[in-house]
């Protein structure tokens, strides 16, 4: 095992034993730390994790997980395992609600340590929870996509959550255009179709 995956894994165990929002650990099944290459270019972040990810304690495996893989594989010409996924909390709110922001301040510490370990050039912040806890702001994503912020000296480009593009299929165009501004900064060929 190497050292960053060593690393991971210590901060894993850490999440697994929380128990700092009370709510969260009483309905759990397991805590939804992360996947991927911890020694990849990028992360994508998205909110919380939903029931399906709550069962099989990774990140993106329903719905929403399979447009991911697919702008990954497809959009990107990525595969999923290159990248690494995570979520702004570790554990599923009741009902999937939106992590109220006291949620997202305890999970925070956990969140920086994956980062500071990770040490990515590029962050897709996957929704408005995402966006506006990793970058500090109020600011809708509308207003947030299109462009390239800083967080700490890596490139963060912000875009639709995937379950947002399944209700709202128009977004799609836009998640396109951001997608390939963020290969585009990472010196990504396009993607023949």
């Amino acid at each position: 095992m190497d050292l960053r995956a060593e690393a991971l894994a210590a901060v894993a165990r850490k999440v697994a034993a929380c128990t700092r929002c009370e709510e969260l650990a009483r309905h759990r099944t397991q805590t939804v730390f992360g996947s991927g290459d911890p020694h990849t270019r990028l992360v994508f972040m998205g909110e919380a994790p939903g029931a399906d990810e709550d069962r099989q304690g990774l990140p993106f495996v329903g719905r929403a997980g399979q447009l991911l893989t697919d702008i990954i594989v497809k959009g990107m010409g990525l595969r999923r395992e290159d990248v690494y996924i995570l979520n702004t909390i570790k554990c599923r709110p009741p009902g999937n609600r939106t992590p109220l922001p006291q949620e997202a301040a305890n999970c925070r510490e956990y969140l920086d340590q994956q980062l500071d370990i990770l040490r990515p050039e590029f962050i897709c912040c996957l929704g408005a929870v995402a966006a506006q806890n990793l970058l500090g702001t109020g600011t809708s994503v509308g207003q947030l996509r299109g462009r390239i912020h800083d967080f700490r000296g890596i490139k963060v480009v912000c875009t639709y959550h995937p379950a947002y593009l399944l209700r709202t299929p128009e977004a799609k165009r836009q998640t396109w255009e951001d997608i390939r501004l963020l290969m585009k900064e990472m010196g990504l060929p396009a993607v023949k179709k």
